[in-house]
């Protein structure tokens, strides 16, 4: 039995297979920043609060000074945020807050229902601020929909980071944000998520594979969904197929899958898991078993913007002073 089950093209945002919804993938060239944590560029041109179009290699998304997602809601499933480069400042409706980047992970539940803001602070003033970054939505069952909302972060130097070589002594690095892969143990996930058990088999890896590198991903339970997204390099090998770069492999989880990488240094996301099998209705930033359960979250966030928005602003920063920091809604603060 072939391992491949379908190749196909990345769109915006990437798609996923159950028990995540879908992932977004951020990479963006940003100039020095103003002192003001935003770009010393001009944003003339560009269509502020709905900036998607890449241009001069960056966006300002929903930001109208400083890039990123201003106060939103969730409710009913879980954001991982991945930030590979560059910095992410978080604050909430709970009060909690943070800046994390290059190389850490936010796992949040948004559970029954919470506000926050994404921002991306270009501290830099005297250099560029890349930004690399991947969110992943992963669905709640409907036992847990309504737990309270939760955050963690998994700080970078905690993170599994695992090398391998392959038979000519070519690398293979692999990033692990959850699960377990070759006795290495990723950090533990929101507590009410379905990656907290093990028997979901999650497994969500960022691998970095040298020019001409092979790598075999090792067999998982029958019943696993499991893709792989290749997002840069040229092409790589794998069966009997040619995969270009920007395409996703859907696979056979149960079936291992050996790839050859071309002539260049490729970069894949790694997504894993246990399908939940619950219906799934989505509504922007709510997604629920029913459309009777979409309605009553639009009518409780219009009555109670599920608890509020507790700071200055909706496109709040920290202080262009700070370092990697969270603020936990208990009032612990953790700083790198």
């Amino acid at each position: 039995m072939s391992a491949i089950i379908k190749i196909r093209p990345l769109g915006f945002p990437w798609e996923t297979n159950d028990p995540f919804l879908f992932c977004a993938y951020h990479e963006d060239q940003y100039p020095k920043g103003n002192g003001k944590l935003g770009p010393e560029a001009s944003l003339n041109g560009r269509n502020i609060g709905q900036d998607f179009t890449l241009k001069d290699g960056w966006r300002m998304y929903h930001g109208s000074k400083i890039p990123g997602f201003p106060a939103h809601p969730h409710r009913g499933f879980e954001t991982v945020t991945i930030a590979q480069h560059g910095l992410v400042d978080h604050s909430d409706s709970l009060g909690a807050a943070g800046r994390f980047g290059n190389g850490d992970v936010q796992w949040m539940t948004a559970g029954k229902g919470v506000q926050h803001s994404e921002m991306f602070p270009l501290l830099k003033t005297e250099e560029e601020n890349p930004l690399l970054l991947f969110q992943i939505w992963l669905n709640l069952p409907r036992e847990k929909k309504m737990v309270e909302p939760y955050f963690k972060m998994l700080w970078n130097e905690d993170i599994p980071n695992i090398k391998l070589t392959d038979e000519n002594q070519k690398v293979i690095e692999i990033t692990l944000v959850a699960g377990t892969l070759n006795n290495h143990i990723a950090p533990e996930p929101a507590p009410n998520s379905w990656a907290a058990n093990p028997e979901n088999e999650i497994l969500i890896s960022t691998i970095k594979i040298d020019a001409n590198a092979k790598y075999t991903f090792p067999k998982a339970s029958l019943g696993i969904n499991r893709s792989i997204y290749f997002f840069k390099g040229t092409e790589i090998m794998g069966e009997e197929s040619t995969i270009p770069v920007n395409h996703e492999i859907v696979l056979n989880a149960n079936q291992e899958f050996t790839i050859k990488n071309g002539d260049t240094t490729a970069h894949l996301l790694l997504l894993q898991g246990k399908p939940i099998n619950e219906p799934v209705v989505k509504h922007g930033p709510f997604v629920m078993n029913s459309q009777i359960e979409i309605r009553e979250a639009i009518q409780e966030y219009q009555q109670t913007e599920f608890g509020g928005w507790p700071w200055p602003g909706y496109d709040h920063v920290h202080d262009k002073r700070k370092g990697r920091f969270a603020l936990y809604p208990d009032g612990t603060e953790i700083v790198k």
